[in-house]
């Protein structure tokens, strides 16, 4: 009789799972297992999406007559007792590509490579099955987008995998327990609801209504019609190469698929470059930033006097996520505006996120600070904020639902509220200083100022 562990790790889902499909068709019995990992227990709201998460899953696992068995410790521990415990002849997971997972997969790797027990990673977290071979002509990995997405596309496909009907697992494996979501603090109010069941539903309503009009309302900040489903790709709670699949042929769809290339490409970039806290580009790695804490404050907390950069904040505080138009303003503005270090804004946003994920959240934040890869001359990525205000919330819309303080203000004033007279802001309820902060820095200056340093490195 045959025995496979499925260890789920950011695959939390029972469809398209190359590694519990394979598990399956190959053995008698398996043991989906996920072992609590304290280490990656940081930031509150993505640690209740993983919660919900789990609890879907081992929904999902029950309702095909398994369960998921939860454990607590050092990962190879953990496996070695089971191993044990269970006459384990193999362990599938998903690979995954982060410097951590790598370690320690080779580690479980090494540990049992002398022992009858095989220990085997599959594909299923990115939409291409290898990123180690995707190179340039000149076999180097790249370090521009638009060359890694022609090439990106023309990489074969691996089949979608067969989601399960029956599940056997041993008779007698205590369950273990899933944390009680109720006991998390520090959690933003009005967080998406973790799971695949809640992920598929997103996925299916996003295809069926928003994704059509995709390539023309994606920066409209105030219009909500992106796909929302950043947080259940981080966890895996859908497949990207499912997904793939399911897209329609339209303007909206084509360009929805280049977004899902930039995931796997700042997957890729992190791969091959795993020295995230390290500029990409080596020129500017002496690079003297600041950290004035009461910048950083009054950035996280939303009360920069800047109404878009605010808006974008408090949106992130309130629900743990951020429109993606509204991360490069902030990010654009933390670095180059108020001139602090992308990593302070890079360990903000993990702290946040319910997205938060190592490589797309390194790859953006160097990325808008221009010091990483796709490189562009430093002032195309130096947003003024009140011009991109009036482009991408030109209603206004955006910021009044998350600036309340200034929904007086008429929008002639609104990008920038301190350009009001005093009389003004008494009619408009908004008084500069007291009931809405003043600007935490002078754009022009500031931008004069960054472009200055950049020419200097």
């Amino acid at each position: 009789m045959k025995t496979t562990i499925v260890w789920f790790r950011n695959d939390l889902r029972v469809h398209d799972h190359p590694a519990l499909a394979k598990a399956i068709s190959g053995s008698d019995v398996i043991i989906p297992l996920f072992i609590i990992d304290n280490a990656l227990m940081n930031g509150a709201n993505r640690h209740r999406f993983l919660i919900e998460s789990l609890a879907d899953l081992r929904q999902s696992l029950r309702e095909r007559g398994g369960n998921l068995i939860v454990r607590e410790g050092d990962a190879l521990d953990v496996l070695r007792l089971l191993v044990k415990d269970h006459t384990v002849d193999a362990i599938y997971y998903t690979a995954d590509y982060t410097p951590y997972s790598i370690k320690r997969d080779k580690a479980i790797e090494d540990a049992f490579k002398d022992s009858n027990v095989t220990v085997r990673g599959f594909t299923g977290r990115l939409i291409v099955s290898s990123i180690d071979t995707l190179n340039t002509k000149a076999g180097t990995p790249h370090k521009v987008f638009t060359p890694f997405w022609r090439n990106w596309q023309t990489i074969q496909r691996r089949s979608i995998a067969q989601t399960p009907t029956a599940i056997t697992i041993p008779s007698a494996i205590p369950e273990g327990n899933i944390p009680d979501v109720t006991m998390q603090k520090d959690l933003s109010p009005d967080v998406l609801k973790g799971g695949e069941t809640a992920g598929r539903k997103r996925l299916h309503d996003f295809l069926n209504n928003d994704i059509m009009d995709y390539h023309d309302n994606s920066n409209n900040m105030a219009a909500d019609a992106t796909s929302r489903l950043s947080s259940y790709l981080h966890f895996g709670c859908i497949s990207p190469r499912e997904i793939e699949t399911l897209l329609p042929d339209n303007k909206g769809a084509a360009a929805w698929h280049r977004q899902l290339c930039w995931r796997d490409f700042y997957h890729y970039v992190l791969f091959h470059h795993p020295r995230k806290n390290q500029e990409f580009q080596e020129r500017y790695r002496g690079m003297k930033w600041g950290d004035d804490q009461t910048l950083l404050k009054a950035w996280q907390q939303g009360k920069t006097g800047y109404p878009v950069v605010d808006a974008a904040m408090r949106q992130l505080n309130q629900e743990g996520w951020m429109h993606n138009r509204a991360r490069l303003i902030v990010g654009s503005f933390l670095t180059k505006d108020l001139w602090i270090d992308w990593r302070l804004g890079e360990a903000y946003f993990m702290k946040m996120l319910i997205d938060g994920d190592t490589a797309n959240n390194n790859g953006n934040w160097q990325w808008i600070a221009s010091v990483g890869v796709d490189p562009a001359p430093v002032f195309r990525r130096l947003y003024n904020p009140s011009s991109q205000q009036k482009n991408y919330d030109p209603d206004g819309e955006y910021v009044h639902r998350y600036v309340p303080e200034l929904k007086d203000v008429p929008l002639n004033y609104l990008p920038e509220p301190w350009t009001m007279t005093v009389d003004q802001q008494h009619e408009y309820n908004c008084v500069i200083g007291t009931d809405y902060p003043a600007p935490i820095v002078d754009h022009k200056q500031a931008r004069a100022a960054a472009l200055e340093r950049y020419r200097q490195i």
